[in-house]
């Protein structure tokens, strides 16, 4: 019966949150003075004024927890305070996890994701793939989030996806996956030698694709052994436009991981307007693009993520 009380009690102030246009704001706090202690719990209790925005506040503290979103709980919005002091982290490799799909500490499957001011951690380390955040969501939003790991961070897994002013750190392959997305003025930070991105188009008839656009590409006991990107599947995409790159870039930029037949034939990487001691036009593989103005267009922000619907998150 208590928790009964206890429930409706924390029903009521979620309700009393609730904006005329179906948003609910609730707040999650570690020391059990907001409306839940976990993100979890916010996710999978508050309620969802038919299926409106749920805004989730994250007070500042490290959460020690796996969050999972699920496809009936679309619009979802974490927002903390302040990224260095909002941390959701966990510490699970794929090898425990059961493969590297379900390792994640948060997993995003439903639409219209947001998050802001949020780091997302998978503190496992060295040794293993270990994802920070699974995104499977189109028109998902993430500005001013940290994304923190070693092998396999983030998986832009599916969907539209639009990060701003973030920032992403790792080692192998940290982030991968097939989404469309863009990664607008973000700091790209490489752990150690090794590649960083690892985009898996399988078609050319898909519009997916990596589009890096004016980041910042820096790293830390790299010497000059980082790769830009290599092809996950046959047909990647990956561009980087008027990005800043330090001297831990290899002169040739590109990998074909090990497949010179093939994926040189089919990867499709282009780069324009890179500047800082690791651009090196001269010396990139011969088989990536050095992209024209009239090129560069159709991988500006709001061009590709349009999509049929005229989605422009970058406008907002």
């Amino acid at each position: 019966m208590l928790r009964l009380i206890v429930f409706m009690h924390v029903l009521a102030l979620a309700l009393s949150a609730s904006t005329p246009s179906g948003i609910i704001e609730v707040t999650v706090s570690q020391d059990g003075s907001a409306d839940f202690k976990t993100v979890q719990q916010a996710i999978d209790h508050a309620p969802d004024e038919a299926s409106g925005r749920l805004i989730i506040h994250v007070k500042p503290g490290t959460y020690h927890e796996r969050v999972n979103i699920p496809q009936e709980r679309p619009r979802v919005t974490l927002m903390g305070d302040d990224a260095a002091s909002t941390v959701i982290t966990f510490g699970m490799s794929a090898k425990e996890a059961g493969g590297t799909f379900l390792s994640a500490t948060v997993e995003v499957n439903s639409t219209g994701f947001e998050a802001e001011n949020v780091t997302f951690e998978n503190s496992f380390g060295t040794g293993s793939q270990a994802v920070a955040i699974d995104v499977h969501s189109d028109k998902a939003v993430f500005r001013k989030c940290r994304f923190i790991g070693w092998q396999d961070t983030l998986y832009a897994a599916w969907g539209r996806q639009y990060y701003y002013d973030c920032f992403i750190e790792g080692h192998v392959d940290f982030i991968f996956g097939n989404a469309t997305a863009v990664f607008d003025h973000c700091e790209i930070h490489s752990r150690g030698a090794g590649y960083i991105a690892a985009e898996s188009r399988t078609s050319p008839a898909q519009t997916t694709g990596y589009v890096f656009y004016k980041c910042k590409l820096t790293g830390e006991n790299t010497a000059t052994r980082v790769f830009l990107a290599r092809p996950w599947r046959p047909y990647s995409r990956v561009v980087y436009i008027d990005c800043e790159m330090g001297a831990h870039i290899r002169p040739e930029g590109w990998n074909n991981w090990n497949n010179t037949a093939a994926n040189e034939k089919t990867a499709w990487f282009g780069e324009y307007g890179s500047t800082g001691p690791g651009a090196n036009s001269a010396a990139r593989m011969k088989w990536a693009h050095e992209l024209t103005p009239a090129e560069v267009k159709q991988f500006l922000p709001d061009t590709f993520l349009r999509g049929d619907d005229g989605w422009q998150p970058q406008s907002k």
